[in-house]
């Protein structure tokens, strides 16, 4: 079993209709058919969306995806119409509702990996690809690849897994130019990112995007970069052949696999409250990523 340990009911807004309850995020429409995307403070590990929440989780996400956005806009355009909160919505959604554009979607997970881990270090270590594109012989969890490549997967329903898939397969559910299209943003946009995080001595792992279409443009959508879509690295602690200290929800995921937890992940038991210096460490990792990549104090 997986999902939401305890489903939170939407809260109702007038002139507002509720379309979703993600992870992390409550969508609605307004009147004019625009999507309104309400990010929460809810934290989600191995499938599960945990019953404690992360302070200023969902505002630290939205922000960090704004600056993102900015510093992205001449390579691909963003769905964001404006920050102003919807009339009437409660003002817990300051900071972390976006006004967007309605778009169609593309059914893939985008992913660029420029360093071995994760899901990609499995399959290395099994058959010396990542979705099926071949890597040299040697490397560690950890290490950087010749340069970086598309590793698209299928987009699941919250408690289920993404499932990596080749391009050639991307190619053949989604028409070979639209594929294409994919690809080349997704390497522009994590080229970008991967030497500004640089320069501020963070390596940017991999990273996820979403994208969709209005008319022909192709439009990113979502998050962008954040530590909740991206692996984070501190450049001075990096050391391949081992798990690396990232900026994300590593804290959650140690304790949780941890004997204090109590807790059996391969059991149908839903995951336990985190306790208090768990919540309070994750928070300040998320933090120290928002100041970190942007030099912005959070406040």
């Amino acid at each position: 079993m997986s999902g939401f340990v305890e489903k939170p009911e939407p809260l109702q807004v007038p002139g507002l209709v509720h379309l979703h309850t993600g992870k992390v995020r409550e969508l609605y429409q307004n009147e004019a058919g625009d999507l309104v995307m309400v990010a929460s403070d809810r934290m989600s590990a191995y499938d599960w969306v945990l019953p404690t929440e992360i302070p200023d989780k969902g505002r630290i996400l939205t922000q960090l995806s704004l600056w993102w956005f900015d510093q992205l806009v001449d390579l691909v355009p963003n769905h964001v119409l404006s920050t102003e909160l919807p009339e009437g919505a409660p003002d817990d959604w300051r900071g972390r509702t976006l006004v967007c554009k309605s778009l169609k979607m593309v059914p893939v997970e985008c992913v660029a990996r420029g360093y071995l881990t994760g899901s990609g270090l499995v399959e290395y270590n099994a058959s010396r690809t990542v979705c099926g594109l071949a890597l040299p012989e040697g490397l560690v969890d950890g290490s950087e690849l010749p340069g970086p490549i598309f590793t698209p997967a299928t987009k699941a329903e919250v408690g289920e897994h993404d499932e990596n898939v080749s391009y050639e397969e991307v190619a053949r559910q989604i028409g070979a130019e639209t594929a294409a299209q994919l690809r080349q943003a997704t390497l522009a946009v994590y080229a970008r990112a991967r030497d500004i995080a640089r320069e501020r001595g963070i390596i940017l792992a991999d990273t996820k995007f979403e994208f969709g279409f209005e008319g022909e443009q192709l439009v990113i959508a979502d998050e962008v970069l954040t530590p909740d879509s991206s692996r984070f690295w501190p450049a001075d602690q990096w050391q391949p052949g081992r798990t690396q200290p990232s900026y994300d929800k590593q804290f959650v995921r140690n304790w949780l696999t941890s004997a204090e937890s109590g807790w059996d992940r391969t059991s149908e038991q839903p995951p336990p409250e985190l306790p208090e210096q768990v919540v309070e460490a994750t928070r300040a990792k998320y933090v120290e990523a928002y100041e970190r990549l942007t030099g912005v104090r959070w406040s």
